[in-house]
């Protein structure tokens, strides 16, 4: 496949409520649109405010084709720049993370400010203007510490999503935290696959045990409802007397999502007993079970919020069959690793749960290469949040490839 109608079609063909056609997971043109009209486009979750403090410290992610740094000026501003020297385009920030007093690019020494202006670049000559050679910036909003970035010319609106997830994730204080404790697991599957997966909990019974000690999936909300279900309006209607945000708010298009859910009778963290896993509280509400935030902006990120700690969960592409999938365990950032939580209880569910869910995730990526694949329906009952995805990205593609804009620009 080499131009954009082909793909339209893979797309068309798919049948209401079914699996996407095979092509669409593993075909390099396929994914080479899905960086262009996905990935290139849209608002990418790429860290926390909190990884970096201190002026001069900086992390650094790959969105597609396009190498990123996120720096903490000496001014207390986060910034984002493409991280390719304006020289000849070598990293700049070679390190995942790290600590500089400027950003030195290691091939030639061009040195930058850490707001991206350059300072020395030697033996340019006397009509060279270091003026016209600053890196270039990558737009980037913050939101509640999440900082998301996007590397289009011109950026869509953030503003909706900001509206809706602020008031959900302002509550548990997270400018008070820190990173207790990071995964990065690498799985070989098309980044569809990896969010499919987590989009359903039809496979958890035969999956993940240490998640069923504290996890229940509201199969309400996963058909994108909720206010039939007493059970779970109940636990909305205590949690929102608390101050907790929590009643269903789902993006017209489809995009993102956030709604509070409770969990086992009796459980109030994902640990194994159900008990919380850190002393203290993320949050301020006097409800000591306020079951699990969960938020989802695609196509890069899921979320769980407890009571006693967070999770920031961060997808990106790394080829058409391998997604590097990114954990982190977020707790208060007065908590004392070994005094207020030990790390392996705090892990422990998740660590196995993400491993469980790449097995799945790379033996579906090898079944749907197969010749003899053909897409199955979803589940009626148990599969309306996966099939919520797959029809988000054929509307997404649909529309952008059709050259209609699918969000409002702003500069």
């Amino acid at each position: 496949m080499n131009s954009i109608d082909p793909v339209t079609a893979l797309i068309q063909q798919r049948k209401p409520r079914h699996v996407l056609p095979r092509a669409l997971y593993f075909d390099p043109d396929v994914y080479r649109l899905d960086l262009e009209q996905i990935w290139h486009k849209d608002w990418i979750f790429a860290g926390h405010t909190f990884e970096i403090p201190k002026a001069g410290q900086y992390f650094t992610l790959q969105i597609g084709d396009y190498p990123v740094a996120v720096v903490r000026g000496k001014d207390g501003e986060v910034r984002a720049f493409h991280n390719a020297c304006r020289h000849r385009g070598a990293k700049v920030c070679e390190h995942a993370s790290g600590k500089v007093a400027k950003l030195v690019c290691p091939y030639h020494k061009w040195t930058f400010e850490l707001d991206g202006n350059l300072l020395y670049a030697g033996n340019m000559g006397s009509e060279f203007d270091r003026a016209n050679y600053a890196l270039k910036s990558v737009h980037l909003q913050i939101v509640e510490t999440y900082i998301y970035v996007c590397v289009a010319e011109k950026a869509s609106d953030f503003s909706s999503f900001r509206a809706a997830v602020t008031p959900f994730i302002a509550a548990h204080r997270l400018d008070d935290c820190k990173v207790a404790f990071e995964s990065n697991l690498i799985e070989k599957g098309n980044w569809k696959l990896v969010f499919e997966n987590n989009r359903e909990c039809y496979h958890c019974d035969g999956t993940h045990p240490e998640l069923l000690n504290s996890f229940v999936e509201n199969l309400s909300v996963a058909g994108v409802g909720g206010e039939d279900d007493p059970q779970l309006v109940a636990h909305w209607d205590r949690c929102e007397a608390a101050g907790m945000p929590s009643r269903l708010n789902m993006d017209p298009h489809g995009r993102f999502r956030m709604t509070r859910i409770p969990l086992s009778a009796g459980a109030v963290s994902y640990t194994m007993d159900g008990k919380p896993a850190v002393a203290g509280r993320l949050d301020a509400s006097a409800e000591a079970d306020i079951g699990a935030l969960l938020y989802f902006n695609y196509p890069s990120t899921w979320n769980h919020f407890l009571g006693d700690h967070a999770l920031s969960f961060r997808v990106l592409p790394i080829g058409p069959g391998e997604t590097l999938v990114t954990t982190k365990w977020l707790v208060p950032a007065s908590a004392v690793e070994g005094v207020d939580y030990d790390l392996d209880r705090l892990t422990k569910v998740w660590l196995a749960t993400n491993d469980q869910d790449r097995r799945l995730v790379e033996g579906t990526q090898a079944g749907v290469s197969s010749p003899a694949y053909e897409p199955g329906p979803f589940s009626e009952n148990a599969e309306n949040g996966v099939c919520q995805f797959d029809d988000w990205y054929c509307a997404t593609m649909l529309d952008r490839l059709s050259g209609r804009p699918a969000f409002k620009s702003v500069s």
